[in-house]
């Protein structure tokens, strides 16, 4: 279109003479002229930007294609070739304490059993890593999920740890979103979890589940009474292997809420932490409503479209 007036300026004063024209005039026809001169040259800017721009969303979209098969690939090998030699590493320590443990000196049987300790710990790091992997590798499409019902599930599955405890469990009327519902629940129970192994010594564990909306989504959270997090450690936490405590304090791998975070991330919410050290933690993270279930698969589609 400015191309088009240009040229029908351009004729007009052409036409007239540009030298015979007032000098006010002249300048106002030079003044077009490095206008329309320099909006060919930011068009040209722009179009390059967004040029590189689609390419480096292509790359980008190929190098996680690629690190998706990477993680395949380690899932495989974490569930099959690292697994084989700590089970026989296990098994023979444990059949020389069964066939010598009269005979062995007492300091024998506790190398052994500081091995048997170290091959166990391999096993359930190995584990979780597998576990941390399998969040986008082994991924369900994402559905109407009860979270009372994930919520249900997960307190079954730490029965045995809630008992022991003492904990008590208490939860608001719960919302159904979209999700994995065996990933939300995955997130419930390590929560859970994690309130009751960081109680404190003085009572027994409390733990409160809530939610509430907030636009198009659910702020859920997760309250404990227990030895709270300092703020300054509210980011790390999430990250893999980031402990506060060592295994001697508090059994782990350190990589429960790293799981939690990737879980939510891939339900297109976000995950934080508000706490004071001694003062207990509250667990936020946000899921779409299952209202939403149209609008996501339609982005999904989006970007599955870009990706190829």
């Amino acid at each position: 279109m400015h191309k088009l007036l240009q040229r029908q300026l351009r004729r007009h004063v052409d036409s007239a003479s540009i030298d015979s024209l007032p000098s006010e005039w002249r300048r106002f026809v030079e003044a077009v002229d490095q206008s329309y001169q320099q909006f060919d040259t930011d068009r040209a800017l722009v179009e390059r930007s967004m040029e590189l721009a689609s390419q480096e969303l292509h790359e980008r979209n190929h190098a996680l294609s690629r690190s998706n098969t990477e993680l395949q690939q380690f899932a495989y090998i974490a569930s099959h070739d690292l697994q084989e030699p700590l089970r026989m590493v296990s098994g023979y320590m444990q059949l020389l304490v069964r066939r010598y443990k009269d005979k062995l000196p007492q300091d024998a049987q506790e190398f052994i059993a500081y091995a048997v300790d170290g091959v166990q710990r391999m096993q359930r790091l190995i584990n979780d890593l597998l576990t941390y992997s399998r969040v986008e590798t082994r991924q369900r499409p994402l559905t109407p999920v009860s979270l009372t019902e994930a919520l249900r599930e997960a307190i079954t599955n730490l029965q045995m740890a809630v008992a022991e405890s003492q904990a008590v469990i208490v939860h608001d009327p719960l919302p159904t979103v979209l999700g994995d519902a065996a990933q939300l629940m995955q997130v419930f129970q390590n929560l859970i979890g994690n309130a009751i192994k960081f109680r404190t010594p003085q009572a027994a564990p409390h733990v409160r589940i809530s939610a509430r909306r907030v636009g198009t989504e659910w702020t859920i959270s997760v309250s404990d009474n227990g030895i709270g997090i300092d703020p300054q450690y509210a980011d790390r936490i999430f990250v893999i292997f980031q402990r506060l405590h060592t295994t001697s304090e508090y059994p782990g791998t350190g990589i429960g809420l790293a799981i939690c975070k990737k879980i939510v991330e891939r339900h297109m919410g976000r995950m934080w932490v508000e706490s004071q050290a001694g003062r207990g933690a509250t667990f936020l993270f946000t899921l779409p409503g299952a209202d939403q279930l149209g609008q996501l698969v339609a982005e999904s589609q989006v970007a599955e479209g870009r990706s190829t």
